[in-house]
């Protein structure tokens, strides 16, 4: 009779109940003794670790590389064009190497054409492994983009035997629902490259994330809406600093015409209501996990009354514990 026979039933019992502990215990190591939770979001991957993922996307020639690079220079691990099946990969080969790669930026484009079909799945692959994840969207008009790729005399990835604009308008259509889910819309159109830098620093350069981060933008209604804007004020119903000929040659900044704005009847009611507004905003974009804001204050050229106003509306919000950017977009264009 063998050694392990001979042993009481009970022995025998706890003996491979032991065992059996074991081996499980084994499994929640990895080869390179890290612990791993039994509750990983991610197999095999302690669910601490897992790498902060931004998806840069947009319309190509809108400035997708220079945001990439600028994540890079903040320190960012960045992979140009990974086909959209590769990102949980990527999130879980990050999460590997023990801290050494906490941010991962991803470009996701229609230069991986079919591969692009799989974005869709990804995200939704992510979302189910509690992958925090932030959608940034580079936005630009057609006329902007056409400029662009004639500049260079290439051709739209999209455009075939077409014209640029063709390619423009087949890629706007399978981007579509991407923008839609974007955390941050950035139009380029009218930025230059330190433009563009300037603001992607001004998103991710922080060493803490803030709970929600604001840009109040002034603008002139006949140069047109900014198609980043998540919400446009009408600064128009004030009367006009133009044809005041001592203030005609200011702008917004100056502290004459800042008065003469807020001494106009109902400008002071519109700013503390507009920022009361705000507030409730605010606090569901919060609840929703938005973290980024483009205000619009428009006026007739951007010149005077949407400057002023953006200066005040900023240092309300500045106030309040937001931290917020003011880019006042056609300030001297007149």
């Amino acid at each position: 009779m063998s050694e392990q026979e001979k042993q009481p039933t009970a022995d025998r019992d706890r003996t491979h109940k032991e065992s059996g502990e074991d081996q499980a215990s084994q499994q929640e190591v990895q080869d390179d003794g890290a612990q791993v939770s039994t509750d990983s979001t991610t197999p095999g991957v302690p669910e601490a670790a897992i790498p902060e993922l931004v998806i840069i996307s947009g319309m190509s020639g809108a400035g997708r590389s220079t945001a990439a690079k600028c994540l890079e220079d903040l320190g960012w691990f960045v992979v140009d064009n990974l086909p959209p099946a590769l990102i949980p990969t990527m999130v879980e080969l990050g999460a590997r190497s023990q801290g050494n790669v906490a941010r991962i930026a991803v470009v996701v484009d229609v230069r991986g054409r079919r591969f692009f079909d799989n974005l869709r799945e990804s995200l939704a692959d992510l979302e189910s492994k509690n992958v925090t994840r932030r959608i940034v969207f580079l936005e630009s008009s057609d006329d902007a983009l056409v400029r662009r790729f004639e500049s260079v005399r290439r051709p739209h990835p999209l455009q075939g035997d077409g014209r640029i604009v063709d390619g423009i308008d087949a890629e706007r259509e399978l981007l579509r629902e991407l923008r839609g889910d974007a955390d941050l819309v950035i139009d380029t159109s009218s930025l230059n490259v330190h433009e563009l830098r300037a603001k992607m620093d001004a998103q991710f350069a922080g060493e803490e994330e803030p709970e929600l981060r604001a840009t109040v933008m002034s603008f002139g209604f006949k140069y047109g809406l900014p198609v980043d804007a998540d919400l446009v004020a009408d600064m128009r119903f004030l009367p006009n600093p133009h044809w005041i000929p001592e203030l005609r040659p200011f702008n917004g900044l100056n502290e004459e015409v800042s008065a003469y704005v807020f001494n106009q009847p109902g400008a002071k009611e519109f700013l503390d209501r507009y920022a009361e507004l705000l507030r409730l905003i605010a606090a569901g974009y919060r609840r929703e996990g938005k973290r980024y804001v483009t205000i619009a204050i428009g006026c007739t050229g951007g010149k005077h009354r949407s400057v002023a106003t953006a200066e005040k509306l900023a240092a309300r919000l500045v106030a309040e514990g937001v931290e917020t950017v003011v880019v006042h977009r056609d300030m001297g264009r007149e």
